[in-house]
């Protein structure tokens, strides 16, 4: 069943536009069609099975508050006008968390973006604060993040909202393990009001594409800053590789990130001399220290290392070839539609054949991760039909799938619901991706 959106009349469009010029400024505030259409898209070309169904909505009001406090009274003068709310931080997203799907005002918060403190073990920003200038000022202080995404450039915010995971998972888990440690965020119930929440209460927000509450401002968790390096290698095929994503993927203490690729990924990455072509390529984010062990599990599987780097600019690049950033390259490489799961198990490495061979094509790209690998698969699009009939396939292999070809909230669902029944009385926050009668994906839709 879909989520019943808001409808608004027209007036309430002119009349909010005004007002919201009146308090951000005539250069904060857009209703000019280029602006509306940039604003109402995200990286969701990616899936074919909702690039198909593109245009999926249309802003009517675009508005860049540009501090935390500016949020709350954008937000309270929509749920005055009765017009819907979706968030956007940079327009990262791969499946339409971001696109307005009941039009009315997209809330761009990218000029929201002070960083407000680095304290000891942790950092506060406004939600519009890229993650790779967080990481900055962290390293400043001798510290990191606990983790932050593959798109580094994201914001701290939308990669609340919509994240789960990236570089740090694998010692710290996804975005719902203790990264969060307090949010201020606003409520669609007509206060402007930041209300500040912590803790167990502050995880009601995460992951949930704003649809109970607007984070406004957040406070997430750092670490002592480690002498990382970033190591390429190299292997003949994928499966030479694998033991040693497990294997490296354990010591201790855990590196930041490992990343591996099958050959025909490997060769359509940016060019580097430390990724070869016609060779399975592995990443890794690890102290220094560990590099001589390392290397010893690398060249004992049939392997070599083709380059050792440091800097914290060699951590985001390598950063930005995990999770579905290779099956981008791979996908702007081929004719061949291409589409992607998420997959998770030891049969990963375990049984990679099997499950190479699940879909036409198929093609992993794997990542040491918190407890088990994890990975994309990738594979021959045909129809949404086709995704659905490999899922049970790759279940019977031992492999945990998640369908990313849908935009409604998939986690904690009933928590969110019951959560915005208090914070969104009249359904206002991004209509369209909670439905509050969850039985499955909407219309149209593939999970």
């Amino acid at each position: 069943m879909s989520t019943p959106v808001a409808t608004f009349p027209d007036q309430a469009i002119t009349e909010l536009a005004a007002e919201l010029r009146e308090l951000l400024g005539e250069k904060n505030v857009s209703t000019e069609q280029r602006v509306r259409e940039r604003a109402s898209v995200d990286g969701s070309t990616m899936s074919p099975i909702i690039a198909a169904q593109l245009p999926l909505g249309l802003a009517d009001v675009v508005a860049f508050p540009t501090s935390a406090e500016q949020i709350g009274q954008v937000v309270a003068a929509a749920v005055r006008h009765g017009v819907p709310i979706t968030p956007r931080g940079k327009g990262t997203g791969n499946y339409g968390q971001g696109i307005p799907m009941a039009g009315g005002l997209v809330l761009d918060l990218t000029r929201a973006r002070a960083i407000v403190e680095v304290g000891d073990g942790s950092i506060t920003a406004e939600a519009g604060a890229q993650m790779v200038v967080l990481e900055q000022a962290a390293w400043k202080a001798g510290q990191a993040l606990w983790m932050y995404p593959s798109t580094a450039q994201s914001s701290i915010g939308g990669f609340l909202s919509g994240g789960s995971g990236g570089t740090g998972t694998i010692e710290h888990g996804s975005n719902d393990m203790g990264y969060v440690l307090a949010l201020d965020v606003v409520h669609a119930d007509g206060s402007p009001d930041l209300v500040h929440v912590e803790g167990d209460e502050a995880q009601r927000y995460v992951h949930n594409y704003g649809t109970a509450g607007i984070i406004a401002r957040a406070t997430v968790r750092l670490e002592p800053l480690r002498d990382w390096v970033g190591l390429y290698a190299s292997f003949p095929t994928l499966p030479d590789a694998l033991p040693v994503i497990r294997s490296v993927g354990r010591l201790q203490p855990p590196p930041r990130l490992v990343s591996a690729d099958n050959p025909a990924i490997s060769a359509t990455l940016p060019p580097d001399d430390a990724i070869p072509a016609g060779r399975a390529s592995l990443r890794a984010i690890l102290s220094t220290d560990q590099v001589a062990e390392a290397t010893a599990l690398i060249e004992a599987a049939g392997g070599r290392v083709e380059a050792l780097r440091d800097g914290q600019q060699t951590s985001m690049r390598i950063s930005m070839l995990s999770y579905n950033h290779p099956i981008e390259w791979f996908q702007k490489s081929t004719p061949i539609p291409t589409f992607h799961v998420e997959v998770s198990g030891e049969a990963l490495i375990d049984r990679i054949a099997e499950v190479e061979a699940v879909y036409p094509r198929g093609l992993l790209h794997i990542e040491a991760g918190h407890t088990v690998p994890i990975g994309m698969l990738a594979g021959e699009y045909i129809s949404p039909e086709q995704v659905l009939e490999g899922i049970p396939r790759l279940n019977a292999l031992g492999v945990g799938v998640h369908n990313p070809h849908q935009w409604n909230v998939d986690f904690a669902i009933e928590r969110t619901i019951e959560t915005a029944q208090r914070t969104d009385p009249n359904r206002l926050l991004n209509p369209g991706k909670l439905n509050v009668d969850y039985a499955g994906p909407r219309k149209g839709a593939v999970r």
